[in-house]
């Protein structure tokens, strides 16, 4: 009877051990439980913040999604320069977004007026940020034509509104691009309550500046640590912050509560930025509506379908899809019937867009994309969102531990070749530097901050590299000058203390190429080309502190989450 007895206690204690576990394993699994550890996330109280009902990226400002794939990238139908630096070959592209139009005048004079007001230019520390940004409006000159006109108006003109910007270097359309995303996300943290409404304008200036970088690196100490700008999710304008469960404020955003917004809130967006050149080429291209011309092997021409630049529709037959140079002096046609209603650029939207829906990709300008250019694109070290130009940077932490800020004191200019004075960044923003070992010791994917000339200009890919051969070059074990793969000219412009500019011009006659690591690749056609280049596989390169009155640029930003917006696949 005791043994029964005995047995019965264990069989009952076994029973109540199955309903915890099951009952347990149930808890985890609700709603807001962790499948890792059961603990609920997003509890009020505290614990784990985050953004778990989070659907798709937000599609920022001015952009059209842009669905990635396969194409076969430099393909083109005729190579009559015989420049042999397109090359065929199969490449996959992420899917990202890219600007509907060409960055327009009114876009980048709305870029401008903010600079002017955040950075005064008669004031000593900020003098030559504003000037540093603004177009070269002489590019519209020439020895033997009448082109002041467009010299005196095109930028700010109300007339030119809506035509694309010129006369912007590649060095300044990236920093357009930065600017972009600071104001595109501050807008959307200012509707959601995390800044107070309107502060872009009252309370607008070079002390309290935003910075998306600096506000998620430390958010209490963004736009000048003004608590009365930066808020806290829940507090009013001008209140204290509240206190965290142990009793202490949040200075560094790290309280049990996501009190400011993180990567982890799903709200900011990524960065604004110049297309890859593989992004580019893969939206002018527009496979995805042309699989009938078998597209998927390369086979299209032009951003249209068909061989012709002439529209065949039956409405508008005979109009031309794009603003080029159709013939020696023939710009725009003859009066009273343009063949493309236009003789210089054109207002954006004039011309039907391509199957991503994106305008002008090809003519009207060319446009600058991200990459450094080289002859070849090594398909042999990557087939996957190819881009050549990376230069990896960290942010610059201080003695104190925390991110270091650029002030109007800690900011630093460039002197371009040309003269021309550019703020390298802006006050407000996080100070960089190049990476260093702790980030690269044991690496197999990448060794050094600069690799824009990895496999085609660095010392190992010159034939008088030696292999095992270390006395080869100088003793740091770099090339010497007259062993350099390509021996692009070597100019060296700086300032004195004084600010008077120092010229040091390279006048070797034995340089034989002008590609380095500051040449970068624009791709597309443009009122002053030949129908010849409205191919988007063509490429060509131009020195990135060089502005010209053909070359545009457009933004793009990566797509965080899925290929696509489409349903689930079905399960077998």
């Amino acid at each position: 009877m005791k043994v029964n007895k005995i047995i019965a206690v264990k069989l009952l204690l076994s029973l109540v051990m199955i309903v915890g576990f099951t009952s347990c394993s149930k808890k985890s699994d609700s709603k807001g439980g962790s499948k890792a550890t059961g603990w609920k996330i997003n509890d009020k109280k505290g614990g784990f913040q985050y953004a778990s009902k989070f659907k798709k990226q937000a599609t920022g400002p001015g952009l059209v999604m842009v669905e990635g794939g396969t194409f076969t990238m430099g393909k083109v139908q005729d190579d009559v320069m015989h420049d042999w630096n397109n090359t065929p070959n199969q490449q996959h592209v992420m899917s990202f977004y890219m600007d509907e139009t060409e960055v327009t005048n009114l876009m980048y004079m709305e870029y401008l007026d903010w600079l002017k007001r955040v950075y005064p230019p008669d004031q000593e520390n900020y003098k030559n940020i504003y000037e540093g940004a603004l177009p070269d409006t002489l590019v519209w000159r020439n020895r033997l034509g009448y082109n002041e006109t467009m010299t005196n108006n095109y930028l700010r003109h109300p007339a030119y509104a809506e035509y694309p910007v010129v006369g912007v270097n590649w060095i300044q359309a990236t920093e357009f691009s930065i600017w972009r995303t600071d104001r595109v996300n501050e807008k959307i943290l200012e509707e959601q309550r995390y800044l107070k409404k309107d502060a872009k304008v009252t309370d607008v200036s070079a002390e309290k500046v935003f910075s998306t970088e600096a506000y998620l690196a430390s958010p209490s100490t963004a736009m000048g640590g003004d608590d009365k700008i930066v808020l806290k999710k829940g507090q009013k304008p001008g209140a204290a912050p509240k206190a965290s469960a142990s009793g202490s404020t949040n200075t560094q955003g790290n309280s049990p509560r996501n009190v400011y917004a993180q990567r982890t809130s799903g709200l900011i967006l990524p960065e604004y930025r110049l297309p890859t050149e593989a992004e580019w080429e893969y939206a002018a291209a527009a496979d995805v509506g042309q699989r009938e011309y078998n597209a998927y092997k390369g086979q299209k021409k032009y951003p249209w379908s068909g061989s012709y630049t002439r529209s065949g529709k039956r409405q508008v037959r005979g109009d031309q899809l794009a603003n080029f140079k159709q013939g020696k002096g023939d710009y725009g046609g003859i009066a009273g019937w343009s063949d493309d209603g236009a003789d210089i650029t054109n207002k954006v939207k004039s011309y039907p867009p391509n199957d991503f829906g994106l305008y002008d990709m090809a003519g009207n300008v060319a446009e600058w994309v991200a990459d450094v250019y080289r002859p070849i694109v090594d398909d042999e070290a990557n087939d996957f969102n190819y881009y050549r130009g990376n230069v990896y940077m960290k942010n610059k932490i201080g003695d104190d531990g925390k991110v270091e800020l650029v002030t109007a004191e800690t900011q630093k200019f460039d002197t371009l070749p040309n003269g021309k004075i550019v703020a390298r960044n802006l006050p407000g923003q996080i100070a960089q530097v190049p990476v260093d070992e702790k980030e690269t010791y044991l690496r197999q994917n990448f060794d050094k901050s600069d690799n824009r000339n990895y496999r085609d200009g660095d010392r190992q890919s010159t034939r008088y590299f030696k292999f095992g051969n270390s006395e080869d070059g100088d003793e740091k074990g770099k090339m010497k000058d007259d062993q350099r793969m390509y021996d692009s000219p070597k100019h060296n412009v700086s300032t004195d203390s004084l600010g008077n500019m120092i010229r040091k011009y390279d006048k070797s006659n034995k340089r034989t190429t002008l590609i380095n690591d500051d040449v970068r690749v624009y791709k597309g056609g443009s009122w002053r080309d030949r129908a010849y280049w409205l191919d988007p596989a063509q490429r060509r390169y131009f020195p990135q502190d060089i502005a010209t009155d053909y070359i545009g640029f457009r933004c793009a930003m990566s797509r965080v989450g899925p290929k696509a917006d489409k349903k689930k696949r079905a399960r077998n």
